[in-house]
């Protein structure tokens, strides 16, 4: 396919403690879509630093709803690629040792402040109505309390070093400029006492090693991006380009839950739905192709696609168009096609009716 955008790499990376949402696979399709529009990779990583919650289902329901969808990738644990590791847990080694050039740098520094002085602090600070956050103690800790701290089996952290005056700017592709006072972020933790990374600092070493040109999350992700950017230029590298995408909420206007209907992409595969009319809806939730088509296919979707057509404002999940749409594929299908959808169904057993 010809194209006048330059090739870009996409990554889509999921942490594995529960079933992709919705709204999480919808963001998946948009890189998808961007990076088979403009020649380039897309890249699966599955985020699994927080072993607590680590769940395997939840990673096979990943790549299950993936396939259903035709999403197919170029990169990932299953395939490999010229980055591997695509297991944030396989990857570790590389995060504690950025965490410890950026306190050599005096970017960061360790903090050995425990759970229950934190949740103290936080207390003292709703009686006084303050807002909670971390007040920097760990900053005024010299190398040897810590180390007697670390031998003492008390838990330490890494947070990163937070200017208290000044402002942090970045310009969203969607959004426009955005801007941060820096009085409003606390010294945040990057590296945890089980030497395992936060997002903030994981996805951003990966990005980096990865060549990932351009980053789309949700727009709750937004308020994150001032303490991003500051971990970039404390290691030095470039950010990539951040595209905030709008949130999926329901024709009442209220957060997208199980009340508005499913809220996975398996849900709606096992209901009988056609994965083709599920690829087009969500495409549309948030994405416009130019006009009022609805009904595209997946190369006529691809061949639309661009960042400047994603809204900058909340999408509605509106089932009963979903149903429509369903209904409009499967009337398309031949009969051979039909009996091919139909049969699983037919021969399930009726305990899964």
């Amino acid at each position: 396919m010809t194209s006048t955008i330059p090739p870009v790499r996409v990554r889509y990376a999921p942490s594995p403690t529960g079933i992709p949402h919705i709204g999480n696979i919808r963001t998946a399709l948009f890189d998808w879509a961007l990076a088979r529009r403009s020649g380039g990779q897309f890249v699966v990583r599955i985020e699994d630093t927080d072993r607590s919650r680590y769940d395997g289902e939840a990673e096979k329901a990943i790549f299950d709803s993936l396939k259903w969808l035709g999403l197919d990738w170029d990169e990932g644990p299953d395939k490999g690629g010229p980055h591997a590791p695509y297991t944030q847990s396989e990857r570790q080694q590389m995060y504690v040792d950025a965490a410890a050039q950026l306190v050599e740098s005096g970017h960061a520094y360790y903090d050995d402040t425990t759970p229950e002085q934190l949740h103290a602090l936080r207390e003292r600070q709703r009686a006084a109505r303050q807002p909670p956050r971390y007040d920097g103690r760990g900053r005024h800790r010299s190398p040897e309390e810590i180390e007697g701290s670390r031998q003492a089996g008390l838990p330490i952290t890494v947070r990163l070093k937070v200017p208290d005056h000044g402002s942090v700017s970045f310009e969203d592709a969607i959004r426009g400029k955005v801007s941060f006072e820096l009085k409003e972020i606390d010294d945040f933790v990057i590296l945890k006492s089980d030497q395992m990374p936060t997002y903030h600092l994981a996805h951003i070493l990966d990005d980096h090693a990865m060549g990932i040109t351009h980053v789309l999350r949700g727009d709750d992700w937004i308020s994150s991006t001032p303490r991003h950017l500051m971990i970039h230029k404390a290691l030095g590298i470039e950010p990539p380009e951040y595209v905030h995408v709008p949130l999926i909420l329901g024709k009442d206007r209220a957060k997208l839950s199980k009340r508005h209907g499913a809220t996975s992409a398996l849900e709606y595969r096992d209901e009988g739905y056609l994965p083709e009319a599920v690829f087009n809806f969500l495409a549309l939730l948030g994405w416009s192709p130019g006009d009022d088509t609805e009904v595209l296919d997946r190369d006529e979707i691809v061949r639309r696609f661009s960042i400047e057509r994603i809204n900058d404002s909340p999408a509605t999940f509106d089932l009963d168009k979903l149903e429509w749409m369903n209904g409009v594929y499967i009337r398309n299908l031949d009969t051979d096609g039909l009996m091919g959808e139909i049969l699983p169904f037919m021969e399930r057993p009726a305990s899964e009716g």
